[in-house]
């Protein structure tokens, strides 16, 4: 289990201070960051919060999975690896065709 959770159902009002606030209720807070969409700046309604231990992050996604804030319904649970990208066939390289 990793120390990484993953925090989905998150209103586009809801701020890392906020997020962290709730989940420092279930012990020590490393980071937390929300997915922002780049082209508009608005969230794109999920984040990551690290807590600080193993344990604490068990408690926080038993604590918080299901629960209210700023009006939505969180999941929360353990944040899984990011899987390699695919570019979509673009070559990167800097060749041109």
């Amino acid at each position: 289990m990793s120390n990484k959770i993953y925090v989905g159902g998150l209103s586009y009002n809801t701020s890392e201070n906020s997020l962290n606030g709730l989940f420092s209720k279930a012990g020590t807070v490393d980071k937390v960051s929300i997915i922002i969409d780049r082209e508009t700046g608005r969230s794109k309604g999920f984040g990551f919060v690290e807590m600080a231990t193993q344990e604490e992050a068990q408690s926080a996604i038993k604590q918080f999975h299901g629960t209210e804030l700023d009006g939505r319904t969180l999941t929360v649970n353990e944040a899984k690896p990011q899987a390699p990208r695919d570019n979509g066939g673009r070559n990167r390289g800097g060749q041109r065709w």
